[in-house]
């Protein structure tokens, strides 16, 4: 079990968390936790994506065989 310190809701202060045996196989960085003086779990998002940068068609070069508007 992992310990992590974090705001808790229900006690309204800083608390210890810690990750509880996981039945998923995330081991130690399983993202659910769970305040050891209440026991208010949380889920922490672990989740990784890549970016992707929005387009802004004021900057794009104009498509090949049309004229720039």
């Amino acid at each position: 079990m992992s310990d992590r310190e974090l705001y808790c809701d229900t006690c309204e202060g800083v608390q210890p968390f810690e990750a509880p045996p996981c039945p998923d196989g995330h081991g130690v960085d399983c993202p659910e936790l769970l305040c050891t003086s209440c026991g208010t779990a949380v889920l922490i998002a672990t989740f990784a994506f890549r970016a992707t940068r929005l387009a802004d068609h004021r900057h794009r070069p104009p498509a090949p065989g049309r004229h720039a508007a």
